[in-house]
């Protein structure tokens, strides 16, 4: 049986470590195995000639480690390449089939469950919508969601799932006006402990983050990431979010709430000072389609299949875009990002509207000692926060930290 199989460790518990006894040899081992998996799916394939120069690690242990990992099924082997010398070189890439993991996306007004490949690849998923979230709702949609996605997969398939992992907003009982909930209906979150309730009802490991930082770390490792080692993250869902990654790592502050970007304030169009979520939040435009008598519900069924609403969504997208540009400014002052990334739950098109209108509306502001982002649209979509949840399991279990695997590639590289 491999380290792998073992107790689940995070990335900062696995240090490489003197093979004193053998225990360290087992979590240097384990480490290692991490290590070279995480760099055949950040470069999609390498050979073992690849991995030894990237780590630093002899020829004889990489050979021995990507043997066994080839053995378990983990990697799987692709065409020789030959060159013009020497033996032909095999790269080696990550099998899509050899993990799975659950991903949940909790939101305001809907929720999604995905069942997600070892490659970031989405295999199956079910969407359910509601008026406001309540705690029995969505720990049913979740065990019934689960027994129907299992009843989809063979028995070797169900064996490979690595755990659940769950994106959800912190803090369910705030703006609850502007959810549209009965007052008080949201108390309930207070005192709920959304991870044993969940924890208590599926038979896999259960991991927790919020959505925001969760649809953040989907971008770092399946998106941008590979081009942009520091970026800020805006994904605007009911209610807007982000994220901030330094050094090629999400970076979550003293209190776990660094690039919680909602709050920030923003000049409205009237001069009026608001926060960034009362302005650049799909729950603006839900209003702003009642008040003109038109169905909002369209914007929840499928995140990729809104409809074009005419003049309310452009004036939605151009406000967003207005107070985003003044939030990557903001954001700017104080670091010098490479970019500035933005997605939400709505399909490609309108991404690209607005980011192309923040473009326009940052270039009209006063830029003077301001060094500016690049203004891109994110690579990974609606689901992102769905797909950074379901990558919690397969991270703890078999992948190392962003920012552990870019310095020791760095620290290889450099030497």
């Amino acid at each position: 049986m491999s380290s792998l199989d073992g107790p689940v460790h995070t990335p900062a518990q696995l240090p490489i470590l003197s093979p004193a006894g053998g225990a360290n040899q087992i979590r240097v081992r384990a480490y290692n195995e991490r290590l070279v998996l995480s760099l055949v799916r950040l470069y999609s394939s390498q050979s073992k000639a690849d991995i030894a120069r990237r780590t630093g690690l002899s020829a004889q242990t990489v050979s021995v480690i990507m043997r066994a990992l080839e053995k378990e099924g983990l990697l799987s082997r692709g065409e020789p390449v030959r060159g013009r010398v020497g033996q032909p070189s095999i790269p080696m890439r990550l099998n899509p089939d050899a993990v799975y993991s659950f991903g949940v996306k909790m939101g305001r007004r809907s929720a999604d469950l995905v069942l997600m490949d070892f490659l970031g690849k989405i295999r199956l998923q079910l969407h359910q919508t509601y008026a406001y979230p309540l705690p029995d709702v969505f720990l049913d949609f979740i065990t019934s969601g689960i027994r129907e996605l299992e009843s989809r997969l063979d028995e070797k398939q169900r064996s490979r799932i690595a755990g659940i992992g769950i994106a959800a907003p912190f803090e369910l009982w705030n703006w609850e006006e502007e959810v549209g909930s009965p007052k008080g209906a949201m108390d309930v979150w207070r005192d709920f402990d959304l991870h044993a309730e969940i924890a208590a009802r599926v038979p896999y490991p259960v991991y927790l983050q919020n959505d925001a930082t969760s649809a953040c770390g989907a971008e770092l490792v399946f998106g941008i990431g590979p081009s942009y080692p520091d970026f800020v993250y805006f994904f605007i869902g009911s209610f807007i979010g982000g994220g901030i990654v330094l050094n090629s790592a999400i970076f979550s502050g003293r209190t776990g709430t660094a690039g919680a970007i909602g709050p920030l304030p923003v000049r409205g169009k009237n001069g009026e000072t608001l926060q960034l979520l009362e302005v650049a939040s799909i729950f603006v435009l839900e209003n702003m389609l009642r008040e003109r008598g038109l169905d909002p519900q369209p914007l929840w069924y499928s995140a990729d299949d809104w409809i074009d609403f005419g003049e309310p969504l452009e004036m939605w997208i151009q406000d967003t875009a207005r107070a985003l540009a003044q939030a990557i400014v903001a954001a700017a002052s104080i670091i010098d990002f490479s970019a500035a990334v933005i997605d939400g739950g709505f399909p490609g098109w309108v991404r690209e509207r607005i980011v192309q209108a923040t473009i326009h509306e940052a270039a009209m502001l006063d830029l003077q000692g301001v060094v500016m982002p690049d203004i891109i649209e994110g690579a990974v979509g609606a689901h992102a926060r769905a797909i950074g949840g379901a990558s919690l399991p397969i991270f703890a279990r078999y992948l190392t930290d962003q920012n552990v695997l870019f310095k020791e590639v760095e620290n290889a590289e450099g030497t």
